[in-house]
């Protein structure tokens, strides 16, 4: 069964909360599974196939560049371990 035909299912058999229909609190009800796999849905009506989806609109913004902050923690970090590494290796040789 497509993915579409599932939410079909549980939406058209959920128990209506709140005002009638959809609404913002409750969305289209609480979930009734076994209405959801017992019940006799009308099937979604098909589609004609579209034509290709269109891409994304490109925008100005460029590749997405790490923050500042982060390769500031992250050269801290690094040099935190290259410090306990030398101290390590000096020590365990005296």
């Amino acid at each position: 069964m497509p993915a579409a035909e599932v939410v079909h299912r549980l939406t058209a058999t959920a128990i209506d909360k709140g005002p009638p229909g959809r609404d913002d609190q409750y969305g289209y009800g609480a979930l009734n599974l076994v209405a959801a796999l017992t019940a006799t849905v009308p099937p979604l009506p098909t589609q004609a196939p579209t034509a290709a989806v269109a891409p994304p609109p490109e925008t100005d913004a460029g590749p997405a560049r790490p923050r500042p902050l982060m390769i500031l923690l992250a050269g801290c970090a690094l040099l935190t371990i290259t410090a306990a590494a030398a101290a390590i290796f000096y020590f365990r040789r005296a």
